[in-house]
């Protein structure tokens, strides 16, 4: 009995230090993983891109940075978005989703809104709050809870913005030499609402200004572009879509389905976005609406300039994740759209593969001119027709 329970002993010893290494080395790992760098520089930035762009307002759409559990106040050793990283890439305004929901298995054709979460086991991997572990709200609160706390420990580097007063604050002081970068809050996906519209109430006092309205998965607004079937918005997602537009949010339709994007423009008159894509006729994947629909969409909101598209950075919506890559599909875009409606929305930190870091967006600007855009077009796509739309629906 003795022997036993000496191998008991030692059996929970073993189990609790797995545990512990698991908790410890785990999640580090899956984010390496899932956000890794395909990077085949080091890339040239001429003399003339590298003047050009110290001189421009950048803003980025989309980065899902909140859900890992690294401190964005220090520069990281993996993953894409940190503050000093954003600085070093002369980046104004980084769009923070919160993700909260992902199906195991996910791909871009067909999930079912019952498969197996993904987030649930990176709650509970990373140590989050309890509360977080069974409440999609509470994970969104979460992750703005973190974007808060990242702002107040760095120093005045990183301020988070709610209303136009603060985003003309933040960039009257960067054009006085400020570093300083600006932090949006964003959903990825409203079923973060979790059916109750009071829910939004309490995403919008913790400060998120941006409303995407699917992910992976059909949910109680309606159809994803990666659900089943293109189902259209239900009662609850119009009434959404309706609070939104009222309260000077900003609605993002990336992920939603193509039927959800044409009733979303027939039912509003504002600029709207798609944070994060690519374009169809440059790189023919599923993830991309086809051009017609992208038309549309950011023709919505004519009176207040209309909307834009954010182009991604990775390979599967750009066809390839270069600069020049992703430089060739932001140049289709401009000829198709209209240069004021393009602009950028990495991806990042979004378990996605991509060439280089928010540090090397100079990278970017080069292969733009060499691209041939001219330097207004590189204004506007970097960073300016951004800071329009904010300006339109921000209170």
């Amino acid at each position: 009995m003795r022997s036993f329970g000496k191998w008991l002993g030692r059996f929970l010893l073993v189990c609790i230090a797995a545990l512990v290494a698991f908790l410890i080395f785990a999640p580090g790992y899956v984010e390496a993983e899932r956000n890794a760098v395909n990077w085949q520089g080091p890339y040239s930035v001429s003399d003339e891109a590298a003047a050009l762009h110290e001189t421009l307002v950048i803003g980025d759409w989309h980065a899902d940075s909140l859900l890992w559990n690294r401190d964005l106040t220090e520069r990281g050793n993996r993953g894409h978005v940190d503050v000093p990283r954003l600085l070093e890439g002369n980046v104004a305004v980084q769009v923070f989703t919160a993700v909260t929901k992902s199906p195991a298995g996910q791909n871009y054709h067909e999930n079912s809104a019952d498969a197996a979460d993904n987030i649930t086991l990176l709650a509970i991997g990373q140590l989050w709050p309890p509360r977080t572990w069974d409440s999609l709200v509470e994970r969104a609160l979460y992750q703005a809870e973190r974007l808060h706390g990242f702002a107040d420990a760095s120093d005045g580097a990183l301020r988070v913005i709610t209303d136009a007063a603060g985003l003309e604050a933040l960039l009257a002081d960067r054009a006085s030499g400020a570093a300083v970068v600006g932090g949006i809050l964003g959903i990825e996906g409203a079923h973060a609402l979790e059916g109750h519209m009071a829910n939004l109430d309490r995403l919008e006092d913790a400060g998120y200004r941006l409303v995407g309205l699917h992910h992976f998965f059909d949910n109680e607004l309606g159809g994803s572009l990666h659900g089943v079937g293109d189902r259209g918005l239900t009662d609850f997602g119009r009434a959404v879509v309706e609070e939104v537009v009222a309260r000077g949010m900003i609605l993002d339709l990336a992920h939603s389905s193509e039927q959800v994007a044409r009733e979303v423009v027939e039912m509003t008159d504002i600029p709207l976005i798609v944070s994060h894509t690519g374009l169809r006729s440059a790189c023919d994947a599923h993830r991309n609406f086809p051009d017609d629909l992208m038309r549309l969409i950011v023709e919505n909101g004519a009176d207040q300039g209309g909307g834009v598209i954010g182009i991604g950075y990775w390979a599967d919506v750009t066809c390839d994740d270069s600069p020049d890559g992703v430089a060739r599909v932001i140049m289709a875009a401009i000829d198709v759209l209209g240069v004021e409606h393009v602009s950028l929305g990495s991806d990042y930190d979004g378990s996605v593969t991509v060439g280089f870091d928010t540090s090397e967006l100079a990278a970017l600007t080069d292969a733009l001119l060499r691209a041939g855009a001219t330097e207004d077009e590189v204004r506007a796509v970097m960073g300016g027709n951004m800071m329009r739309v904010l300006r339109a629906r921000l209170d």
